[in-house]
């Protein structure tokens, strides 16, 4: 029980420390004369995997290397299969931008460079190196391309510059106490219940770090703007890869659990080219196909604690 209330404190404060941090660090762009362009692509996509930077980050410090791994990889699967679906439950999602398609292609080949790196056992700083030059270069090129990103939701233009410079600090030092309560109760929990720190990277922790994603894309879809919400899902899949993996290939140096090369990564990957599937082609993800994509996320996890207890 102690366990299970460090991963929901921990998730509280990472969560608030997210939304503190987007808020008052949009604040200051806006005041600044920053593009909403920009803010979307940095502060927003930012503070909406913030959860997740800041759990693997720390499991990573920890030399918890299946839990740093494993939030990455369950995230991802979670994203798009959880998110998306459950956005398409509220709204159909209909796909028509080039700016998608664009993406989804960008997303599968940073995931297959991601396992390649991971299950060739080249996890390590220059790994790291490449994967966040490869997420710079993605925002270059995002910006160049000229997509307006609607950063409205997470803008409060009427904070004063020095109260969100407070707002943001306090929802850094949020987010360094809620990563630093969910990894050690995410890491006592798995030595409790006998199962692998992967396991509960790839669902306690996938699942918990995936609500701000989850909360963005369902406001967006309730909103009707169906590819904001399969952009969010998109977008943080790249982030999660390139620059949360970028950042744990510098700072972990452990073993990668097998179980992630030969399982969890194909999930995600298959995952991946699912979305990808309907980006290229124009599909409306209707709620039949939501329905479906829940029900598979439902499966998925059922196996993972299935398997661990097996």
């Amino acid at each position: 029980m102690s366990d299970g209330l460090l991963i929901l404190g921990g998730l509280i404060l990472l969560i608030a420390g997210a939304e503190l941090l987007v808020r008052a660090s949009s604040a200051v762009a806006v005041r600044l004369g920053v593009s909403p362009l920009i803010i979307g692509l940095t502060i927003v996509a930012f503070g909406t995997s913030a959860p997740e930077v800041v759990a693997s980050v720390m499991a990573a410090l920890a030399q918890s290397p299946g839990i740093a791994i494993g939030n990455i990889v369950g995230s991802n699967i979670a994203n798009g299969l959880l998110v998306a679906g459950a956005a398409a439950l509220v709204m159909p999602i209909a796909v028509s931008t080039a700016a998608l398609r664009r993406d989804g292609i960008v997303a599968l080949g940073a995931a297959v460079l991601f396992w390649l790196i991971c299950a060739l056992g080249l996890l390590n700083v220059w790994a790291g190196v490449v994967l966040l030059a490869g997420l710079v270069a993605y925002i270059v090129f995002a910006y160049r391309s000229g997509e307006a990103v609607d950063a409205e939701a997470a803008a409060a233009p009427g904070w004063p510059v020095p109260a969100a410079l407070l707002a943001a600090v306090a929802g850094i030092v949020l987010l360094a106490a809620g990563g630093k309560i969910l990894v050690d109760g995410a890491v006592s929990l798995a030595a409790g219940l006998g199962v692998s720190e992967a396991v509960i990277g790839l669902t306690i922790i996938a699942v918990g770090t995936s609500l701000p994603e989850l909360a963005t894309s369902l406001l967006a879809a309730a909103r009707k703007q169906s590819d904001i919400a399969l952009g969010n899902v998109i977008g943080s899949n790249i982030f999660n890869v390139l620059g949360i993996g970028g950042l744990t290939a510098m700072l972990s140096s452990g073993p990668i659990p097998a179980r992630l090369i030969m399982v969890d990564f194909p999930v995600m990957l298959a995952t991946t080219v699912l979305l990808l599937g309907f980006a290229v082609t124009g599909r409306r993800i209707g709620r039949v196909e939501g329905m479906l994509l829940v029900a598979g996320f439902g499966l998925y996890t059922g196996t993972v604690w299935l398997q661990a207890a097996g």
